[in-house]
């Protein structure tokens, strides 16, 4: 199933792109101005960002939902990617007993 995205849903270019803005917003304004943690302020941005999909651009909310989970998967791997990397490598000073070099 494919889904052509509307770049202009509300029939106004500007207000499309204000609302389209609103996830960011949230993020950085939960971030910066509330100080919530990183981890609520994402799930929040997430939120926003599902909402307007399905609500404002009329997403189903079915391919919304694995847009998230795809999203995450790419985000997450390289993260996972760099962690691994660096417990081998932490692994690797301790057994040749390099760990000096490292501190």
């Amino acid at each position: 199933m494919t889904w052509s995205q509307n770049y202009d849903p509300l029939g106004n270019l500007v207000l499309s792109e204000l609302v389209a803005s609103v996830p960011v917003v949230v993020l950085l304004g939960l971030l910066a101005f509330w100080h919530v943690r990183a981890q609520l302020a994402a799930l929040a941005g997430l939120g926003a960002a599902l909402g307007i999909a399905i609500f404002v651009y009329g997403m189903p909310a079915s391919m919304a939902g694995m847009a998230a989970v795809n999203g995450a998967a790419f985000g997450l791997f390289p993260i996972g990617w760099i962690v691994l990397n660096a417990m081998f490598v932490y692994n690797l000073s301790v057994e040749t007993l390099q760990v000096g070099v490292l501190q």
